[in-house]
């Protein structure tokens, strides 16, 4: 798809410059280093630029361009962009800055120009980007200080600076490159462009990416989803803080900001999230270089015992496990290693041992069969020979994940070197080492991952259609009791109801429901009830009922003198099961994403929920449950039965259908989903939700 902007047989340089340093001389430069294909400066003012022939415009070039770099002021960019077209001209590298990134007018060029683009069928990269690079065919079409060197890697970057950044940290490690990509502005082309295109690529094993956000959300899962059953997808992600989102009042929305869309998206989609540009260039050496683990029990060989404890503690914080050694395995160690050395794992050889003894211990540890991975770590002792260590772990070729881990400065840099030329990556703390291999075994995971279609069930959509069209007639973008229509419509199960508007009627229905009742306060005005003393539980006979409607109603009226008061709900008391939350809220990028905890304290306090994007599947559903921290009280603790986990998981795929078909829902909460023990199933007690005012007619 994208064979000619990264192979072009030529390439065109508008705004190539005479002035050394000059953005458009440094980018016919570069291009000039190693291109094999045909270069044309253009510049109207001179003939000659670096003893090229140079064109007044892309049309006075004799041939067909494949690809014209832009280096020209914003304001002139879209007739240039114009005369590409008409030329016939396949991709332009938008490198001129000054769009939307400077305010209204550059954003009306920039729209220009993917207008003009369009109409020729040309694709753009850019604007305001630092340009592209395949080393594998001599091409550096950017101002960057240096080429980059070729290897598996496809790296696409929002920032420019972050690429020549990466460029000269890959220089110092020798980690090479199959693409390289400055995405800048992405008013045409974009991330999910170039995921398809590094994936089809067969020079690519990595694809790594920094990305500020993405311009379309769920055609991103869809792509991503794909690409990561073939290749690795590493993203660092910027922006981890939501600023100046909008108001929200319920739970979900408090909690749910655009960073755990993100987190959520990158879940659903197999995308390896770095949490930093060092972890990222972290997991970029191991997957470049590494096979992927068959499992996660890793061996640890050390000469120094702190560093194999640091180690062994990151392997189990990271959710790896040590391997236990066959019998044999520790036979063989016997026979070779010192008598103080420590046979187990972590193997300890000492801190005299040679290079030899490394690599023999290397070799038996790594043939275990309970081994799927092998950290190396070496400490310098006045009798450690760092460089021939390394040379030794160099000339290995094991079929199972090796990484190291010299620590220290001045006395292992040679040794890190060494393992860098060689293709093995050498990390200076123990803690990074662990961390990759851990996201080689995560990946490892994501690869085989079966990706179950969600199931679309049955509902009554005229239903649905009431719901919405009442709150639209009646001006309100709040859902009222009329909620609970809305979840009987997806077969979510609800506690008995009735409403009433004054205290006899509420005794009256608290008797065709049966007592024990409950009771709430109803107002469109009041998101929390219970925070103005409008709920109250466990109401056994008439006479309660009909003096908690006026302790109800006073204690209402005295915390929100303003609020709209249109009686109370009357509701079956339900005990014996325990609290959760099911939660929506809909994110510009993604979607809806729904929140899934314990109610009560959990959510309030401790925060302790899961987010996922909708739709879901069964499997999916289950997933997110058992992510919370305090999933095993669901299951049953000290002898208590467990609860009905797979009426919760099929509530949230019927919410999943709720959320993702009703797009007007802009916040939805079931708070709380009263589930009972195992068996018995779940019901909504209470619910709440915001639609747009569009819909609403506000």
């Amino acid at each position: 798809m994208l064979n000619k902007l990264f192979n072009p047989a030529s390439v065109a340089v508008i705004g190539a410059s005479r002035t050394k340093g000059k953005v458009g001389r440094v980018v016919l430069e570069n291009l000039m280093l190693d291109f094999g294909g045909k270069i044309y400066p253009v510049n109207p003012s001179v003939s000659e630029i670096c003893n090229l022939r140079s064109y007044p415009s892309i049309d006075a070039i004799p041939e067909r361009v494949d690809l014209a770099v832009i280096v020209v002021p914003a304001k002139i960019v879209p007739s240039v962009m114009e005369s590409c077209g008409k030329a016939g001209v396949s991709f332009v590298v938008v490198i001129s800055a000054g769009f939307k990134e400077a305010g209204i007018e550059g954003s009306r060029l920039e729209r220009q120009c993917v207008e003009i683009a369009s109409r020729y069928g040309m694709k753009m990269v850019g604007p305001n980007c630092l340009g592209i690079i395949n080393p594998l065919a001599g091409l550096n079409a950017t101002f960057a200080a240096s080429m980059a060197k070729p290897g598996n890697i496809a790296l696409m970057s929002q920032s420019g600076a972050i690429c020549t950044s990466a460029l000269d940290w890959a220089e110092e490690r020798g980690v090479g490159f199959s693409r390289f990509v400055s995405l800048g502005n992405k008013a045409d082309l974009d991330e999910n462009d170039f995921l398809l295109e590094f994936a089809e690529n067969p020079d690519t094993k990595v694809i790594a990416a920094y990305l500020e956000g993405v311009k379309n959300g769920p055609e991103f899962v869809k792509i991503a989803r794909d690409v990561s059953l073939k290749k690795p997808v590493i993203v660092v992600k910027s922006g981890r803080t939501s600023a100046g989102s909008r108001a929200v009042s319920s739970h979900t929305g408090t909690l749910a900001g655009s960073d755990q869309a993100y987190n959520a998206a990158f879940s659903s989609s197999g995308v390896l999230r770095a949490t930093s540009m060092e972890e990222m260039f972290d997991y970029m050496r191991a997957f470049s270089s590494q096979p992927l683990p068959t499992g996660r029990n890793i061996a640890i060989l050390t000469n120094a015992g702190g560093l194999g404890i640091l180690a062994a503690d990151a392997c189990l914080t990271e959710g790896l496990s040590l391997a236990s050694f066959e019998e044999e395995t520790i036979e063989k160690l016997r026979e070779k290693l010192p008598d103080a050395a420590s046979l187990y794992n972590p193997v300890d050889v000492l801190g005299d041992a040679s290079a030899e003894l490394y690599g023999y211990a290397l070799k038996v540890v790594i043939s275990d069969p309970n081994v799927h991975g092998v950290i190396v770590l070496t400490s310098p002792q006045a009798m450690t020979d760092v460089e021939s260590i390394a040379k030794t772990i160099a000339d290995l070729s094991p079929e199972k994940p090796l990484l190291c881990s010299f620590v220290g400065g001045t006395r292992v840099r040679q040794g890190l070197s060494i393992l860098d030329n060689s293709g093995y990556p050498g990390y200076q703390f123990p803690e990074k080492a662990v961390s990759s291999m851990r996201a080689l075994c995560d990946y490892r995971d994501i690869r085989n991952h079966v990706y179950d279609k969600p199931q679309t069930l049955d509902v009554d959509r005229s239903a649905v259609s009431n719901v919405f069209n009442r709150a639209s007639r009646e001006n309100r973008r709040l859902l009222g009791l009329e909620s609970f229509d809305l979840l009987r419509s997806y077969g979510i199960p609800v506690v008995p109801t009735a409403s009433a508007s004054n205290a006899k009627e509420a005794a009256k229905q608290a008797e065709k429901i049966g007592y024990p009742v409950v009771m709430k306060i109803m107002s469109p005005d009041i998101s929390h009830k219970t925070d103005v003393g409008g709920v109250r539980l466990n109401l056994k006979d008439a006479g309660e009922v009909e003096r908690a409607y006026y302790t109800m109603i006073s204690n209402t009226r005295r915390y929100m003198p303003s609020a709209r008061i249109q009686g109370v709900q009357v509701q079956k008391m339900i005990s014996g099961g325990i609290e959760v939350i099911i939660g929506m809220n809909r994110d510009v990028q993604f979607g809806p994403l729904l929140m899934f905890g314990l109610g009560g304290t959990y959510v309030e306090v401790l925060k302790d929920v899961a987010f996922r994007l909708a739709p879901l599947s069964k499997k999916e559903a289950h997933s997110m449950i058992a992510s919370i921290k305090t999933y095993p009280l669901l299951t049953g603790v000290r002898g208590e039965r467990p609860y009905d986990i797979e009426s919760v998981a099929d509530v949230l795929c019927r919410v999943s259908q709720l959320v993702y078909e009703n797009p007007e829902l802009l916040e939805f909460e079931i708070n709380p989903l009263m589930v009972l023990p195992e068996g018995e199933g779940c019901v909504a007690m209470d619910m709440r939700g915001t639609i747009e005012s569009k819909r609403a007619d506000i």
